[in-house]
């Protein structure tokens, strides 16, 4: 069910071996890099991927491979996940879009479909968005969603801005940490 979803523009599907190489050359991509951190190695990029094929076995849902709905072809990845922020484990909302498709709302796209999906689909009580502090770009996205800014964090050794939105259903009840 969540292997396969279409928005607007957006084809985001579940990622398989043979989505290696698009992932690979986006983390190649010195620009969409200098908004995640900076390049990283092949190999790293690698167990990245991995990772990401290993979270749908485990939790039946992660982040998609992100293709142009029109064409076909690939432009990013991004969707839900697990992640460990400070304390505890949180479902993060994530993107990364290649620059040539920056700047046309589909980042906002793709994390409005995330959004969907982890509070309709997946019912859990709030979702979590993190960016560097200088991701301009990234920060308006996750405001144009409805997460609000909570706190600077530390996140895999760099600043980063921490970003909560709480699921309709718990407005009113206690703030999720």
């Amino acid at each position: 069910m969540l292997d396969d979803l279409r928005t607007a523009r957006l084809h985001l599907c579940r990622p398989t071996p043979r989505d290696l190489d698009d992932y690979l050359a986006m983390h190649r991509d010195l620009r969409v890099m200098a908004t995640l951190g900076g390049v990283r190695s092949e190999e790293h990029s690698r167990q990245s991927f991995q990772r990401h094929l290993d979270h749908w076995v485990e939790h039946g849902f992660g982040w998609w491979i992100v293709r142009d709905l029109a064409t076909g072809k690939f432009i990013g990845r991004g969707g839900l996940r697990h992640v460990t922020v400070e304390s505890p484990d949180k479902v993060e909302v994530g993107y990364g879009l290649l620059p040539d498709y920056w700047g046309r709302g589909l980042a906002t796209e793709l994390a409005r479909e995330s959004v969907r999906v982890g509070f309709e689909v997946l019912k859990l009580p709030a979702l979590v968005s993190f960016t560097l502090p200088t991701n301009v770009a990234s920060r308006r996205v996750m405001e144009k969603v409805g997460f609000r800014f909570e706190r600077d964090i530390v996140y895999a050794n760099l600043p980063h801005v921490l970003y909560r939105l709480i699921s309709p259903a718990n407005y009113g009840t206690r703030r999720m940490r």
